[in-house]
């Protein structure tokens, strides 16, 4: 790039930079993670009109098909799971109520995986290792399904501890629901 095309785009960065909102930079410092996951799932205090009763039990089964955009980057689907948990329990609900199993297959399988095979794979540690040891710590089911895993060469004694291998997805979101979990819509 030449000096003048540097010197010429110099307006266009400086203009974007103030397109951001410093509300938002603002909001973002008041989203609080835990109490139930601390490592992720950081969610904003609300008021809400519709009342989130605190009791009753909310199972809920999170399909995990994508891996992240890069394998440094934790998945935001696993981190969804951790908001899920975290924002119910600080609006009251106990952590007793609350239960959010993740079913991983497909391209995700992968970050499954322990940090070493993980490493092997992907040249760094798994990024989403610490956020399903301290959802499984938390007594919240992580399965994998066992036909990606088998198909793509996932080595299931190299999962992170605590990682359960379902038949398949399928079997594993049939027997969830039979349990009285509810599939999330996304």
């Amino acid at each position: 790039m030449s000096t003048h095309s540097r010197v010429a785009s110099l307006p266009w960065i400086l203009a974007a930079l103030t397109l951001v909102d410093p509300g938002a930079i603002e909001a973002q410092a008041r989203a609080k993670a835990g109490p139930i996951v601390e490592s992720a799932g950081a969610v904003f205090a609300v008021d809400p009109d519709l009342v989130t009763p605190t009791d009753r039990d909310y199972k809920v089964a999170f399909e995990i098909a994508a891996p992240a955009s890069t394998p440094e980057r934790m998945n935001a689907s696993i981190n969804t799971v951790a908001r899920f948990l975290n924002m119910h329990a600080q609006a009251g609900v106990p952590a007793e109520r609350l239960s959010a199993a993740i079913v991983a297959h497909g391209a995700a399988s992968f970050e499954l995986l322990n940090d070493e095979a993980y490493r092997a794979r992907f040249g760094v540690d798994n990024p989403n290792s610490k956020l399903i040891a301290e959802l499984i710590a938390a007594d919240q089911p992580v399965i994998l399904c066992g036909q990606s895993a088998a198909s793509r060469g996932v080595p299931t004694d190299q999962l992170i501890p605590g990682v359960q291998v379902a038949l398949s997805a399928m079997t594993a979101f049939l027997l969830l629901q039979d349990e009285g979990y509810r599939v999330n819509p996304w």
